[in-house]
């Protein structure tokens, strides 16, 4: 994950690209993420990562643990988080609410920095991670896509039925993992290969096209492409393909337009 950015998916939109088409995207709020915690391979922790944190909060409603995870790596100055936790500072704190951890973070950076949508560029490739809506308590039918019962000859009450589900005196039980009614969505998905549209640094807003997992106001983690980093390009197999003897009839046309 060499870089990579908390957000909230504000919902979706549309909007015109150079040639004039019509493009869905993505709206998401990218910042601004503050740098909570640098770590190195040096040193006592053993690896590089960078600790990004998304969201504002009031101080008297964050943990004195997590407060003072902040104070010790620099992010939060110790005394002004003494006076905003003693005296009920209702400022609200930039970058505290969600944390993540992004390893072998690409860009130098230090605790208490500020880093927002700017670390993308329209024409890159991202891959986006965020938990699904919940469905609920859904059929085999909505839920494995099951075809159900007959619909006639007698087959009362199993239109939407999954059918049986174990067998005689061996095993004689249910198998693990067979497919049945239960409780649909609300799980972590990663959406690949999404490009980035536009780039809005003074909202701190990613403009993504296509869809991304999750309801309006679910946090939402962005990252760098894994299949397609900066500089990525589509290989020859991807690239558009000429005709045989299309070279040939183009020219072969002005010759014939001189006769």
């Amino acid at each position: 994950m060499p870089i990579g950015l908390l957000g909230k998916k504000l919902g979706s939109a549309r909007v015109y690209n150079a040639s004039g088409a019509l493009i869905p995207v993505t709206v998401v709020l990218a910042g601004p993420n503050r740098v909570l915690q640098v770590k190195s391979q040096a040193g006592k922790d053993g690896y590089n990562a960078v600790q990004l944190g998304f969201g504002d909060q009031k101080p008297q409603r964050i943990a004195k643990p997590a407060l003072g995870h902040l104070v010790k790596h620099g992010a939060l100055d110790k005394a002004a988080a003494d006076k905003a936790r003693d005296k009920g500072d209702k400022t609200a704190i930039v970058g505290v609410m969600k944390i993540k951890e992004f390893r072998n973070f690409s860009k130098d950076v230090k605790p208490g920095d500020l880093v927002g949508p700017t670390l993308f560029a329209p024409g890159d490739f991202v891959d986006a991670i965020g938990v699904t809506k919940g469905q609920g308590f859904e059929g085999v039918m909505k839920r494995h896509h099951f075809g159900g019962g007959p619909s006639t000859h007698g087959h009362k009450g199993w239109h939407r039925r999954g059918g049986a589900i174990g067998q005689r005196l061996f095993p004689g039980t249910v198998l693990r993992g067979f497919k049945m009614p239960g409780h649909m969505g609300q799980v972590k998905r990663t959406t690949q290969n999404l490009e980035v549209i536009q780039v809005r640094e003074a909202d701190n807003l990613l403009l993504i096209k296509g869809a991304i997992p999750g309801a309006e106001g679910d946090y939402v983690v962005i990252r760098e492409s894994k299949k397609r980093p900066k500089g990525w390009k589509p290989p020859v197999s991807l690239a558009p393909m000429k005709r045989k003897g299309s070279e040939k009839k183009a020219e072969a046309k002005p010759a014939e337009a001189k006769k």
